[in-house]
């Protein structure tokens, strides 16, 4: 059960990284939906990475402008990893992550 809800939640990061790079000037997803899919597994990483180091302060689900700086961080970097499937600028990134901050606010993805 813990993997499909796993599954399920990188397919739907996935689907909202694609409707942000089409809302977004200067957020490129390239490569699909498979493309989407590494770009939603990296900055899903990254974004482990940075909670763990920082502390939980950082975390999109405190909704404060220093979470907001985080994700904006995290999409921005991501693009350094899999340069082939991402392009960002730095306004698309925080332009990104406010999308994603009110796409996650209407659809949770942890569950309460």
């Amino acid at each position: 059960m813990q993997w499909l809800g796993i599954i399920i939640r990188f397919v739907v990061s996935a689907l909202v990284l694609i409707v942000v790079s089409w809302l977004s000037p200067g957020f490129v997803v390239k490569g699909g939906f498979i493309g989407a899919l590494i770009a939603a597994a990296v900055i899903a990483l990254l974004g482990y990475l940075a909670e763990t180091l920082l502390g939980d302060k950082i975390s999109p689900q405190s909704r404060g402008i220093v979470g907001f700086i985080a994700a904006a961080v995290v999409i921005y970097l991501a693009q350094f990893i899999i340069p082939g499937f991402l392009s960002v600028t730095l306004v698309g990134a925080l332009i990104s992550a406010f999308i994603i901050g009110l796409i996650d606010a209407v659809v949770p993805t942890v569950l309460r």
